[in-house]
């Protein structure tokens, strides 16, 4: 008896955690600008690809300046399923950071954030 519940109790855990596994939560696979890049001029290019597709309308960009404001920013409407693109413009110099919030098709809600500095 004891041995078939430890069986079953096995074999229930492996499929939950390959389940999880599975799913696709969005991650960045790669963006400009880049983690800790250095970019130069007022105006930068936004592109973030990620893993999934994600839910357009439900995903959002806040770009931290220096001076610790931060504000929205609109996303292009062209954008392929799986990226987000923009254009941010009238940057100074300074440490800035890109926050990214989507919704992937999952269901789940991911977010983290890109430093870069503006010389």
């Amino acid at each position: 008896m004891r041995y078939r519940f430890l069986s079953a109790l096995f074999v229930l855990s492996a499929a939950l955690l390959t389940s999880q596994r599975a799913l696709p939560h969005a991650i960045v696979l790669n963006s400009s600008p880049a983690i800790n890049a250095v970019v130069t001029g007022e105006s930068v290019a936004i592109h973030l690809h990620f893993n999934s597709r994600i839910d357009h309308a439900r995903s959002k960009l806040t770009l931290y300046a220096p001076d610790g404001t931060q504000g929205n920013i609109s996303l292009s409407a062209d954008s392929p399923a799986d990226d987000l693109n923009t254009e941010v413009k009238a940057l100074t110099p300074g440490a800035w950071r890109l926050r990214w919030q989507v919704l992937s098709t999952d269901g789940h809600i991911t977010r983290g954030d890109i430093p870069f500095t503006v010389r």
